[in-house]
């Protein structure tokens, strides 16, 4: 396998996270949490790994999210979590991730814990998605997620109703909700992106509103 040469902006993301290792943290006790991982590909032009649900899934079904799921008793701990299922799901190997930080716990809107792990793979790394939990598994551009222009709004059917959330479109795929507010905190803690999204404030629902990111939010913890 080829080796690709670093991109300068990996070099920044792992200056501007030094003080956030990536620390294998357990999930509180009877506390059902999951994890996650965002990818970053080493090369030249770095993209970012995501997952298509299944459409015949029960929950989340046909939803674009970061590898990751459910933390299970066998795991060590919950970036033991994250790696698992992103073999599971895409056949990443463990050992081809160089996990460099730990992002903000956050809760989804459903109320479950998600710890987010970022990770550097290599660039050419062969990727295949499990049929019987993912529909595909694709890789966007970094810079197209850092243009501003490129997060928009579009209609969303949630269980009380349509609103218009934010979201990027890349081909036939939406990043929204959950999976977007861990991209966009990143994108803006480790690279100043200054991305946001205050425009659609108020046309939302308040508990709909509490989980939009705004420009002034605090950086990690």
């Amino acid at each position: 396998m080829e080796h690709e040469p670093d991109a300068p902006i990996l070099a920044q993301i792992a200056a501007r996270l030094r003080a956030y290792p990536p620390v294998p943290v357990q999930p509180e006790p009877g506390q059902r949490e999951a994890a996650v991982l965002l990818a970053l590909t080493r090369a030249r032009e770095p993209e970012v790994v995501f997952i298509k649900r299944a459409e015949h899934l029960n929950s989340h079904r046909g939803q674009v999210a970061f590898p990751g799921g459910m933390w299970e008793a066998s795991d060590a701990s919950l970036l033991d979590t994250a790696l698992r299922e992103s073999e599971e799901e895409v056949a990443l190997p463990r050992h081809q991730v160089e996990v460099i930080a730990r992002l903000p716990r956050r809760t989804t809107r459903t109320g479950t814990p998600v710890t987010p792990y970022l990770g550097v793979v290599p660039g050419d790394v062969p990727l295949r998605h499990d049929p019987s939990e993912l529909d595909a598994v694709f890789r966007v551009p970094l810079g197209y997620l850092l243009q501003q222009r490129h997060l928009v709004s579009s209609e969303f059917e949630l269980l009380d109703g349509c609103y218009e959330m934010p979201c990027y479109h890349y081909g036939d795929y939406r990043i929204w909700g959950f999976t977007l507010n861990v991209l966009i905190h990143f994108l803006n803690t480790a690279l100043d992106a200054r991305l946001g999204f205050a425009y659609l404030h108020d046309r939302l629902p308040a508990h709909l509103r509490a989980h939009l990111i705004e420009l002034e939010e605090e950086d990690l913890p």
